[in-house]
């Protein structure tokens, strides 16, 4: 497939969240002038607070570190929190936007209605702004506007008779505890906002019960100190997933689980299965305690619901002023032609892409961030941005067809496992082709900060395009701030994995073993 020259490239992306403010950066670096469509008012997609489709509430905080929810050009401001607020997260990416000149291009309010291919070549994109409708072709279109937003209710039978005052609602409608003291609230389902949202109720003073179709293992936000995706979402942990045996691979992160916070039936909470893979991994500082005290009661799934009375599947019966699903979300791309619909295999839960980016059919088009990943999405957003703007810059970088033919058999396939891929795994593929995978082989110092500390976004500016001249000394700063990180000795565990992963040639550089 031959690529244009960026220069004077008409590039539109739709959607002025994290995705597409990042991808707009990295665009222009390459030479190109991107026009961002916004629906509302102001930037920051799910972390603009009066986003139409930000499923954030007052108070919300993320459950990943200010360290692994930042981009490789800008840290969080001195004194911002560990775990930086909605408001903080909204301020940076407004931060981060001024710092490359990227809100003169964003045009808000804009209402994309209508994305089709042009008949002359290109997009045509079908908008509407300040009640006014336009329609204006494009050589290039990103599409960014996120995986979470048309939140997934579940069938359950009789749940259209449900008659508590507090009605059913999904977890994307929370808007925080103040009218739900007192009261009694049913949270169905076992995701982090599930979780969080129950937490946050039962200390607001209200009766909360948490309903789920299966326990999974729940994960501390910080384990001795350290941002839990600090230890676990490691290169070494993806470099090992790629390579044990899968049962050997649930096993080493069962075992890491385990040791961070114990099981879930320790705690008054149902048992998982053992089968770490099977049950799933979900994330809450403070629901197992709940549980433990008393404060959170659980219930398996729901089996049915008449007025205000709900059935679940032991049998057991109450009553509820309230219902929240945080069940998850289904990719919703509604304005999105039939036909470009029908190519890319649209469904609730997923499309079929090579490297989540492209598709053979579809020259010019291009998707990032409409994945869902287990763990922070700012580093994995930014890698991809940054290899989309490589392939649209450089004709070369652009994979071949038969490539992404191959690649479109191997996600058709992917798309039987779990919905939910480890940023870990992610980051890495996209680091591979973009060409900006560290090389921990020539920078021994770093190794350890490398392979067991945080994939933290500074750390792939180190080698291949775009390096900066202070990225090892962040990439440093990153992986001690919490301890994760201390010295460059390995321990006796990490020695282990390394064992199984590296020739076992005491020889440097280390060599990985191929297979």
């Amino acid at each position: 497939m031959t690529i244009a020259s960026p220069v004077n490239l008409r590039i539109a992306i739709i959607g002025a969240g994290p995705a597409g403010l990042v991808t707009a950066r990295w665009l222009r670096a390459r030479g190109m002038a991107p026009v961002i469509f916004e629906a509302s008012d102001d930037l920051g997609g799910q972390w603009n607070p009066n986003g139409g489709h930000s499923a954030t509430w007052p108070g919300m905080v993320t459950n990943t570190s200010r360290i692994m929810t930042a981009f490789s050009d800008m840290d969080h401001m001195p004194g911002t929190p560990t775990y930086p607020s909605r408001e903080d997260m909204h301020a940076y990416l407004g931060r981060y936007a001024d710092r490359f000149g990227l809100r003169h291009a964003i045009r808000f309010g804009a209402r994309v209605d209508r994305l089709a291919a042009a008949p002359r070549g290109g997009w045509v994109i079908q908008s509407v702004r300040n009640g006014q409708a336009q329609a204006q072709t494009f050589d290039r279109v990103v599409i960014a506007t996120g995986r979470h937003q048309s939140g997934d209710i579940p069938a359950v039978p009789g749940l259209e008779t449900f008659a508590g005052k507090l009605g059913v609602n999904h977890s994307s409608q929370y808007a925080g505890p103040d009218r739900l003291r007192d009261a009694s609230v049913l949270v169905a389902g076992c995701s982090i906002s599930a979780l969080e949202i129950a937490v946050q109720l039962a200390g607001a003073g209200a009766r909360v019960t948490v309903a789920y179709r299966r326990q999974r293992y729940v994960l501390p936000k910080l384990m001795a100190g350290v941002p839990t995706e600090h230890a676990l979402f490691t290169r070494a942990a993806a470099l090992a997933g790629a390579r044990l045996p899968m049962a050997e691979a649930g096993a080493a992160l069962k075992a890491q689980v385990l040791k961070a916070s114990g099981s879930p039936e320790q705690y008054g909470a149902f048992a998982p299965d053992p089968d770490i893979f099977a049950a799933g991994v979900t994330q809450c500082q403070g629901f197992l305690p709940a549980v433990a005290e008393g404060r959170i009661a659980v219930r398996p799934w729901i089996a049915g619901v008449r007025g205000r009375e709900v059935r679940f599947a032991d049998g057991r019966e109450d009553r509820f002023d309230g219902i929240f699903f945080g069940t998850g979300f289904s990719l919703s791309l509604p304005w999105l032609d039939p036909e470009i619909a029908r190519t890319i295999e649209l469904g609730p839960q997923g499309m079929t892409l090579f490297a989540d980016s492209f598709h053979p059919e579809l020259a010019g088009l291009a998707f990032v961030g409409l994945y869902d990943l287990v763990g922070p999405y700012l580093p994995v957003l930014e890698l991809q941005a940054r290899y989309v703007a490589g392939c649209w810059g450089d004709e070369g970088a652009m994979p071949t067809r038969a490539e992404m033919q191959a690649g479109l058999i191997e996600a058709r396939a992917a798309r039987n496992g779990p919905p939910a891929r480890p940023m870990n795994m992610v980051a890495l593929g996209f680091a591979r082709r973009a060409g900006v995978e560290p090389r921990t082989e020539t920078r021994p110092e770093l190794e350890r900060a490398l392979l067991f500390g945080p994939l933290s976004a500074v750390s792939f500016r180190l080698d291949g395009p775009d390096p900066l001249p202070d990225a090892a000394r962040r990439t440093l700063g990153a992986a001690s701030a919490f301890g994760a990180i201390r010295g460059g000795d390995f321990t006796a565990e990490e020695e282990a994995l390394l064992g199984l992963l590296f020739r076992p040639e005491a020889s440097a550089p280390r060599q990985l073993v191929e297979g």
